[in-house]
Formats: structure tokens, sequence, C-alpha cells
């Protein structure tokens, strides 16, 4: 199975390169090192060899987001070492080159497409001590290249779930042979933990989600739109998917009721799906507006629509409640739920639907510190909504202490494990 594999994907890789030359054209690669995906040529090695090198490969944003406070406690407890961070997605290696700006030891680079002679000559090119794969980054070409190297590998964050399990069965031996490799395994649920026992990994531990361990960012916007929520009765829909819009259009005039001026911000998952909710919204006799990047004009608009990246957090800084989509429809039961963590921080109440798979542990623990509650129809949604715009204040405190307290929690337990992997000692 491994050797056919190394034959698809050495076959596959001239068409690979004609892909990603043409994400290029269409911006979806950076413009100038989409290069280092595809040729070894372009690795661009900056390698201290005085120095241990740990390297983390993190494909997407919130991966990124997650593993900056480990990188920060590894250098405050190990010195003479250099960090690689490898991403995928370019709004991933966007935010990767932004953030490293903090550190004086930590690169960069885009993760090479999983051809065997790629990954050997990237192991070659920059000799990693350690490596920790982030979530559910499993590269089969990758990771044979690491077992023959014989590099301490880790996976942390692990997340497998109930569909890529039953695919990974269909091929039992070979992914045995895969996730045996790691030397340390760190998942983000406990069905995962399950999962990769029946898989045959070793020294699998659940502590938490490291994306308990985002931080928050302040986004700078206008003074426009400041002034307009701070003075504005409003709450956010975030996250939302096909059929959620409606449920959150029909709690928007339910709660008009009681609140004529009522503000509803509706952040769909995909933004090419604003037009979509703009008709939504007329169809509904709501008056709409879809808020594209750098727009600041919101004008007698009853529901806004973003249709931008980056700008959720600031929303979450002045909204009192939020509901968390992909957790209403039921095709959603085993893949249900995004991340509500970035909206507790910033101390907003959660509402959010009954499926919620991808994030159920965290649920659980929010539901246990009353920070967020299922719900189940537009009328209860409305009422609970209704309520907390009563309110003058958020609970910021209560709710920042509680995200404080996880976060050290989450931090101590992942770095008592990581540093027995880093020191070779028994797990």
């Amino acid at each position: 199975m491994i050797n056919l594999y190394k034959l698809i994907t050495n076959i596959l890789y001239p068409v690979l390169i004609l892909l990603i030359y043409l994400r290029k054209i269409f911006k979806k690669e950076d413009q100038i090192r989409f290069k280092e995906k595809i040729f070894f040529s372009n690795f661009n090695v900056k390698r201290n060899h005085n120095c241990k090198l740990f390297w983390f490969h993190a494909a997407s944003v919130g991966e990124i987001k997650s593993i900056l406070p480990l990188i920060n406690e590894l250098n405050s407890r190990y010195k003479k070492v250099e960090y690689l961070i490898t991403t995928v997605t370019l709004s991933s290696g966007d935010l990767a080159k932004k953030e490293i700006k903090k550190f004086k030891n930590v690169q960069h680079r885009y993760f090479p497409i999983d051809v065997n002679f790629l990954a050997n000559k990237f192991l070659i090119n920059w000799k990693p001590d350690r490596i920790f794969f982030v979530d559910s980054e499993i590269w089969p070409n990758f990771i044979i290249a690491i077992k023959k190297a014989k590099i301490p590998i880790a996976l942390i964050n692990a997340r497998i779930t109930p569909k890529s399990f039953k695919r990974w069965l269909m091929f039992s031996k070979f992914a045995e042979s895969l996730f045996n490799t790691f030397n340390l395994c760190l998942t983000s649920n406990n069905d995962t933990k399950k999962f990769l026992t029946k898989l045959k990994a070793k020294n699998i531990f659940y502590i938490s989600n490291l994306k308990l361990l985002n931080t928050i960012e302040n986004n700078k916007n206008t003074e426009l739109i400041e002034d307009f929520l701070l003075n504005k009765r409003f709450w956010l829909a975030a996250s939302t998917h096909s059929g959620e819009e409606k449920f959150c259009l029909e709690t928007h005039i339910k709660i008009k009721k009681k609140y004529p001026e009522i503000l509803t911000v509706i952040a769909p998952r995909h933004i090419n799906r604003s037009n979509e909710i703009n008709k939504l919204c007329n169809s509904l006799n709501l008056k709409s507006k879809i808020l594209e990047n750098g727009d600041t004009f919101i004008g007698q608009n009853e529901i806004i629509i973003l249709n931008s990246f980056g700008v959720l957090s600031y929303y979450f800084k002045h909204a009192k409640c939020v509901f968390m989509g992909k957790s209403l429809i039921k095709k959603f039961d085993k893949s249900g739920g995004q991340n509500p963590i970035e909206a507790a921080k910033f101390g907003c109440k959660i509402y959010h639907g009954a499926f919620v798979y991808n994030f159920e542990e965290i649920y659980k623990i929010f539901q246990s510190y009353k920070i967020s509650e299922k719900i189940d129809s537009s009328d209860e949604l409305a009422d609970k909504v209704a309520l907390d715009l009563t309110s003058k204040e958020k609970d910021t405190k209560r709710f920042s202490t509680v995200m404080n307290d996880l976060s050290d929690k989450t931090l101590k337990g992942t770095m008592k494990k990581i540093d027995k992997f880093l020191l070779n000692e028994n797990l």
C-alpha cells in the first residue's frame, strides 16, 4: 500500500505542479513563494546548525493560532533552539509571516506537496531535531521519510472524525504503519483518542483542545463602525451555513417585537454566499446590506452581512451574545460545530444548535460555566438574545477568568507531555 501511494503521488506530481500554478493565477497561492510547495530548489533553507530545530506543521489559521503560545512557552524553557513553521493555505501563511515577527528564532515556509522525493529533500535540507504535526495533518510520504530518518515526531491537537476513521479502517495496515510512527499523540477530543488507539498509535493522551490557548486579537476598524456598534443594540450570528440564516432571520423578526431597532449581523462561514443571504433578506422584507472589506457605511439597514475575512473578532468584542453556526442542520450530526473559543474569550454568551460534534468537549465545559447554551427553536433563541440585550454590560470579567484558567490548565498539561517528548523520557 505504501509503495502504491508513492507511485500514485509521483505520477500525479506534474498535475499537482499545474494545479499550484493555476491557483497562483487565481491568487490562491503566495505570488512569490508558491514554488516552495513544488520544487525542492526553492525551500530557501536558513538553518543554524549550532541550534536544534523544532518543526511545527500547522495547515490553517486555527492551527497556527493554537501553536504560537506553545512556541512562546518553549522559547522560555529551551535555549539554542530555532523553530520552523510550515503551512498550506495562503491565509495561514500570511498569519504566520505576521506573527513570527514577534520572535527572532522562528521561520515560516510553505509545506511541500506530499511526494516522496520532496519529503526526503526537505528533511535533508532542514534536519529537524523534533517534529510536531498539528490537528489532522497526516501526509504519508512525509511520515514514511520521517520514520526512516528516525526523527522523533508528535501529533498534537489531533482530530479524527468518524468519517475519516472509517476511511482509515479500509486501509488498516497502512494506517497503523503511519500512526505508529508518532512518538506522542495529544488529542483534541476523547473520540480521537479512541480512534487512535484502534489504529495502533502509541502514547495517546487527551488533555484539552489547544485552541483554548488562542490569544484574542483587537482588530483596527474605523471609528464610524465602532461608534455605530457601541450605540446600537445588536447580536451576531457567526460561521453560519446554508439553512441557518433563515433561522437567524426568523429570530431577528421575533426580537424586533421587543426591540424594533435591533441589528442582526450575519457572518457566513463562506463569504461567497453573501448575495444568497441578501436575497433571502429581501424575500422576508428585511433591509439588509452586504458589508464589503473596507466599507464603513451601514445606514438604516437592520441586517448586516459580513463579506470580508479577518473582521469577526471585532464584532465579538462588541457583541453581548452570538449564535455559532454549523450546529442546527441534521447533516452536521458527526461533523458539526464551529470553534466557539474566540467568542468566549471576548465575553460573548454563546448559543448553538444540537450538532456540535467537532467541539463537543469544549461546549460541555462552556455549558458547565454557563458560557454557552443549546437552543432548539428560533422562539427560544429570540427570548434569550432579547434578555441578554437588556443588560448594559457583558460578563467579560467572569468569562475572562474562566478562559484564562482553562488556558493555563491546557498549557501546563500539554507542556508536561511535550517536555518528556523533547527530553526522550518515558511518556
